[in-house]
């Protein structure tokens, strides 16, 4: 089907192409009756403006802020590298894209980051954010300067971010809760917790999920105090081994953010790793080959290079006033075992 052009809106209202611009873009100079008209003429043929093209030819820029936790995380390493990447081919649609690097368990830091934000410096920010209130506040001072945020990874739903893009974090905390509980069938046992930090929505929201499922569904499953390692791998290591040590009846391991090569460290040291059940997130060198060997049974893991794409697809869209379509933005939770491992890139 061909497109409808703002040419065939021009001659189907019987007007100038100069007199529908004025209308589509709502400038003065237009009779109450002839804007009716063209108006009239854009719902009959359901015309829609090429915003790619509009853009291109008023030579609009769109100026992206990404702020990507740095530090031993290798999730948000790949977001990085997506991020790069993309950004690279977007040069002929006008869009730059910076990437700064923040310290996410530093909720002080993050907001003097996007307090220096404003309008001058970029039109829409991609943000990690910490679920801190002084966070929130900063995220709605910068909404206040007209400059357009999205939250990726980790929500924050209590600010006024326009979007958020990332897995439902709590679904992904009850698949880990009822894979865990399937894996483990009847018998008593001990479950080890692991998070970066409970003050990060998204490992909160996989926490709630997933001790959601086991007492109601496997209650014979005990869940032990959640530990918190920062998302460092030599703390978590530490944690786990410690864990293995006071729980020699330990029965699973669940590491609800980052730093699996320090869990994968202290189970291979131990030698128990083939002997716990170990679900983890997100799908890198370390947790792959984690499934391979069998130190790890599952893992939920999320595809960065479609949420620093969806990032920019809405920011791009909230600067235009265009709509955000849901279905293209929805990211999945996938599931890997080792037997359904994509092939490497």
């Amino acid at each position: 089907m061909q497109r409808v052009t703002i040419h065939d809106v021009a001659e189907k209202a019987g007007v100038s192409l100069a007199t529908v611009d004025r209308v589509l873009n709502n400038r003065p100079g237009v009779r109450a009756a002839t804007i009716e008209k063209v108006r009239d003429a854009v719902r009959t043929l359901k015309y829609t403006p090429d915003v790619f093209a509009a853009n291109l030819a008023k030579k609009r820029n769109y100026r992206l802020h990404f702020l990507i936790p740095n530090g031993p995380n290798a999730f948000m390493e790949d977001l990085t590298r997506e991020a790069i990447a993309h950004a690279a081919t977007l040069e002929r649609e006008r869009v730059s894209v910076h990437i700064e690097p923040i310290d996410a368990f530093d909720g002080h830091r993050v907001t003097g980051t996007l307090a220096i934000l404003d309008k001058s410096v970029c039109d829409g920010v991609a943000v990690v954010a910490p679920s801190f209130p002084e966070v929130r506040a900063a995220i709605d001072r910068l909404q206040d300067r007209d400059v357009h945020v999205v939250t990726l990874v980790s929500d924050h739903p209590a600010s006024t971010r326009q979007h958020f893009v990332g897995i439902d974090n709590l679904a992904a905390g009850r698949v880990s809760g009822r894979l865990l509980g399937r894996f483990l069938p009847g018998q008593p046992g001990k479950i080890g917790l692991i998070a970066g930090s409970l003050g990060l929505r998204d490992h909160a929201d996989r926490y709630a999920g997933f001790t959601e499922v086991l007492s109601a569904e496997f209650p014979h499953l005990e869940t032990l105090k959640v530990r918190e390692g920062r998302d460092d791998n030599a703390r978590t290591r530490d944690i786990v081994a410690k864990l293995l040590e006071e729980h020699p009846d330990l029965s699973a391991l669940y590491n609800i953010g980052a730093g699996n090569r320090g869990v994968i460290a202290a189970l291979e040291k131990d030698g128990r790793g083939s002997q716990l059940t170990f679900i983890g997130h997100e799908l890198t060198p370390y947790t792959r080959e984690a499934l391979i060997s069998g130190t790890m049974d599952a893992l939920i893991a999320q595809d960065p290079g479609h949420e620093i794409r969806s990032a920019i697809r809405v920011l791009k869209a909230l600067c235009d006033g265009a709509p955000i379509v849901e279905g293209q933005e929805r990211i999945g939770i996938d599931i890997f075992l080792k037997d359904n491992l994509p092939d490497l890139a």
